[in-house]
């Protein structure tokens, strides 16, 4: 460990001391006995019931470089919240910033005076001011917490909550290491999103090149590259920020700091991975060691075994492994467009390290990343007579919408696609759903978007080892409300990449009247069509949602964050069982915070007529 390193959290040696001494006498918990030297425990830990918790502005540094970070009790990431099932909660949180701030806990059941969200279920923290969340705790499982305030969450306002159950828990471990994996960038959020406002593509420093074309590097034709060139697309717009200014941090290491979570060999190791990032998907992968998935966003499924899974913005995975050997395994969780990675260590002892693989090569969009349901035929391109296909949305309609109204799109001018511009197949006003808004903020509407929960994630498609997809979850527990949808409803992810503008149909946040209205207790199938080529991993507040994938009746598993693949379609059941207002948004951070939000009101409050 480096001593710059040791001094950016210099607040926890008071911590570390004292529990120096309890983790000789035996009494730190199995998550406590990890680190790296000098920083034992890596996550000080508070219990509830009783929480206290100050807001400010703390000193990070990182490779030699020091910057000003939003910190939860003087820590990056903020302390490890232990809570248990059955309990209530108390968690008095003190502003000392100069801005107000919030704490949202995320996939938390709770009232929703109690969410955390300014302006929609509490005013924020105003400077000086402590705000009292108190609630009963009613579910158990890894979740995590995070300001809703500005960009704060870009700069260190985030972390881990764990719940333990009531009773016996049905997942059996020996130790357990939580992993918060995030984002750092010394730019400022704000100048981050001024540039990409400017030029979208601006930390994209991976597109395709003349030499790649000539070696073959860029797997690509000159037949493909023509294509995307007439659409003024790059097939490698996959992350908005990424490597070219973040580094990539487990629990606030960075990858040359190599944080270590201990084993013994023959112990079964529950990590607890929490993605607190704010604007990157990441693969995650320990070479040589096997993953059972046990839990997904707090909820326990049938376990999987896999060697590779995704975990998109604000999503949680609980994963078993069992070290055998005595040495050393890397935990590698590589930004999902390669341009760098998250590194960490399981290992047997402090000091030891595993060899790190080199990132992989980059990935590149298809067809169905534009919507183009995969086909790669000039049909589909909107070049021939089977483009006013497109406009049949039967493949769409999950009982939510009919679009017979708006028959078969017309072909396409070609003489616009000359000009270089987007292919009329994707950019056809009347592939708008009713409702969707078609100005500025849409750029294109997806022609045929296809569910993808059974696809690999972009880039493992063909990873010659098991990666996890959708499809594979199954809820432990049967679910609790197994009634059918009474209604469907639709909702479409749009955007407009050059001008940095997302939204839900076609609207920013700005500019919806409107919310999302439920009645209380009713069944809703709610689908999710991604019109854009961007991923977005869509939160709902205050609810779980089951997610439509193909499992048994009744097993459906449980989210409450989904990542909608670009070009693809999400379906859920939702009951709209908490009463109140809710945010409903994109979680990348500089999605949401552009447009790509809403609220979602479920009514009536106390079952009373409205």
């Amino acid at each position: 460990m480096t001593m710059t390193a040791t001094d950016r959290r210099s607040l926890l040696r008071g911590a570390a001391g004292g529990l120096g001494l309890l983790a000789a006498q035996g009494l730190v918990p199995a998550w406590a006995r990890s680190g790296t030297p000098g920083l034992a425990p890596t996550l000080p830990t508070l219990h509830g019931p009783d929480v206290a918790l100050r807001v400010g502005r703390s000193d990070f540094t990182l490779g030699g470089r020091t910057g000003r970070a939003v910190t939860v009790n003087g820590t990056l990431p903020a302390p490890l919240i232990r809570l248990r099932e059955g309990q209530n909660v108390r968690l008095s949180v003190t502003n000392h910033l100069d801005e107000d701030t919030s704490i949202h806990w995320h996939g938390i059941l709770l009232p929703f005076q109690m969410d955390g969200v300014p302006g929609i279920s509490f005013p924020g923290i105003k400077p000086g001011q402590t705000f009292v969340y108190e609630f009963p705790v009613i579910q158990s499982g890894t979740y995590w917490y995070h300001s809703h305030s500005g960009l704060q969450e870009a700069i260190g306002h985030f972390g881990p909550m764990i719940i333990d159950p009531a009773g016996a828990d049905p997942v059996a471990y020996d130790r357990e290491q939580v992993l918060v994996l995030s984002d750092w960038s010394f730019l400022h959020p704000h100048e981050i999103l001024d540039k990409l406002k400017k030029s979208p593509g601006y930390f994209n420093r991976q597109k395709t090149t003349l030499a790649g074309l000539i070696d073959g590097s860029d797997r690509m034709d000159l037949a493909e590259r023509r294509m995307w060139g007439a659409m003024r697309m790059d097939p490698r717009d996959i992350l908005d920020v990424n490597g070219s200014t973040y580094t990539y941090l487990v629990n606030g290491h960075g990858p040359d700091e190599n944080w270590t979570g201990l084993f013994q060999p023959g112990e079964r190791v529950r990590l607890r991975v929490i993605n607190a990032s704010a604007m990157s998907i990441f693969n995650l992968r320990i070479p040589g060691l096997a993953m059972s998935v046990v839990n997904a966003d707090g909820v326990n499924v049938r376990p999987v075994e896999v060697d590779e899974l995704q975990i998109s913005v604000a999503e949680t995975y609980d994963l078993i492994v069992r070290p055998l050997e005595d040495r050393a395994y890397t935990i590698v969780a590589e930004a999902m467009d390669r341009s760098g990675m998250a590194r960490a260590t399981l290992a047997p002892r402090l000091g030891m390290t595993a060899e790190v693989p080199p990132l992989r090569a980059v990935p590149n969009l298809t067809m169905k990343d534009m919507g183009m349901g995969g086909e790669m035929d000039h049909a589909a391109m909107g070049h021939g007579p089977a483009a006013g296909a497109a406009a049949d949305h039967g493949a769409m309609d999950h009982g939510a919408m009919d679009h017979s109204a708006h028959g078969a799109a017309p072909a396409p001018d070609h003489g616009s696609h000359q000009s270089g511009g987007m292919d009329h197949s994707m950019r056809d006003r009347s592939l708008a759903p009713p409702g969707m808004a078609v100005g500025v903020g849409v750029d294109m509407i997806a022609p045929m978007p296809v569910d993808r929960l059974g696809d690999r994630p972009l880039g493992l498609e063909d990873a010659p080892h098991r990666v996890l997809v959708y499809t594979d979850l199954v809820s432990l527990e049967p679910n609790r409300d197994q009634r059918p949808p009474s209604r469907a409803l639709e909702i479409h992810l749009t955007g407009n990449m050059e001008r940095f503008m997302w939204g839900f149909d076609g609207r920013k946040f700005s500019e919806i009247v409107e919310p999302i209205r439920f009645e209380r207790d009713e069944r809703v199938r709610v689908t999710l069509v991604n019109d854009t080529m961007m991923a977005h991993p869509i939160h709902l507040h205050g609810h779980f949602f089951q997610l439509v994938n193909g499992a048994p009746d009744g097993h459906q598993p449980m989210k409450h964050t989904v990542n909608v693949a670009p070009g693809g379609k999400v379906s859920f059941d939702l009951t709209a069982d908490a009463p109140g207002d809710w945010a409903f948004h994109c979680h990348m951070l500089m999605h949401m915070h552009a447009g790509m939000f809403n609220v979602v009101t479920v009514r009536p409050l106390d079952g009373a007529a409205r």
